[in-house]
C-alpha cells in the first residue's frame, strides 16, 4: 500500500482556530525563553571567554619571545663558532655543508644549506647586503686528498647562470692540484684548501677576509660571464 503524504490543512471552526493560536503563542514563547537564556549564558560567560582569550594572546607572545630568545642565543652561539680541523676531518658530507654554512653565518651572510641530489654543484648559498652572494661548492675528502680541476669547471659553469652568484669558492678539508689552483685563479672560482679553512673555521678569521672579496661594486661576473 503506498503511503499517504501527510498534509497540514487549515484550522476549521472557532474551537482549531483558538487551539492553533495556543500552540503558536507557546512556540513564541519557547523561542524567547530560549533567547533570554542564551543571551543569559553569554552575560555569564563572557569573563571566562575573556579570560580564554587572554590566556590565548599571553601564550602567543610567550612563545614570540621564547623564539626571539633562542634566536639570539643561536646568533652569539655563532658569533663564538670555532671549529677544529679535527672535528672536520669526523664529519660525514652533510655535516661538513652545514658547518660551513654556520660559519658563512657567523661571518655575517644569509646563509643556508642547498647541498643534495641535483644541487647543481652549490652545497651553500649565502648572500650578503654589500658582498652579494656567494656559492660554496663543499668537499669533504680524507686527509691529503686533492680535488681536481673538474670541480672548478662545474662551479664555473653553474654559479651564474644558475645561481645568480658574485663570488664562488670550492672548500675542502683535503688540498687542491696544481691545474686546479691554478684553473681557478685564472677564471675567478675561489678555493679554500686545508690551510685555509683552518684559518677560516678554527682560527676565526672570515672567509671574505680570507678570499679578499670586497663590497660590490661592479656588475656581477658570473652573470655577464654567462
Amino acid at each position: 500500500m503506498a503511503s499517504r503524504r501527510l498534509r497540514l490543512r487549515k484550522p476549521r471552526g472557532t474551537g482549531e482556530h483558538i487551539a492553533a493560536t495556543v500552540v503558536a503563542l507557546a512556540a513564541v514563547t519557547l523561542l524567547l525563553r530560549m533567547a533570554r537564556a542564551a543571551q543569559s549564558t553569554v552575560v555569564r560567560g563572557w569573563p571566562l571567554f575573556l579570560a580564554v582569550a587572554a590566556g590565548g594572546l599571553a601564550y602567543g607572545l610567550w612563545q614570540l619571545l621564547r623564539s626571539a630568545r633562542a634566536q639570539r642565543a643561536r646568533s652569539d652561539m655563532l658569533a663564538r663558532l670555532r671549529i677544529t680541523l679535527a672535528d672536520i676531518d669526523a664529519m660525514n658530507d652533510k655535516e661538513f655543508e652545514i658547518a660551513l654554512r654556520d660559519l658563512l653565518i657567523r661571518d655575517g651572510w644569509a646563509a643556508r644549506r642547498v647541498g643534495g641530489k641535483g644541487d647543481q654543484a652549490a652545497d651553500v648559498i649565502g648572500d650578503h647586503p654589500q658582498r652579494g652572494r656567494i656559492v660554496v661548492q663543499a668537499k669533504h675528502t680524507r686527509v691529503g686528498g686533492k680535488m681536481g680541476s673538474s670541480v672548478m669547471y662545474a662551479v664555473k659553469g653553474t654559479a651564474g647562470p644558475v645561481h645568480k652568484a658574485d663570488h664562488a669558492v670550492v672548500v675542502t678539508n683535503g688540498g687542491f692540484t696544481r691545474d686546479a689552483m691554478a684553473w681557478g685563479d685564472r677564471h675567478g672560482v675561489h678555493w679554500a684548501d686545508r690551510e685555509e679553512l683552518q684559518r677560516w673555521a678554527e682560527n676565526g678569521t672570515a672567509l671574505h677576509e680570507l678570499l679578499k672579496v670586497s663590497a660590490r661594486s661592479r656588475p656581477n661576473r658570473f652573470k655577464r660571464a654567462a
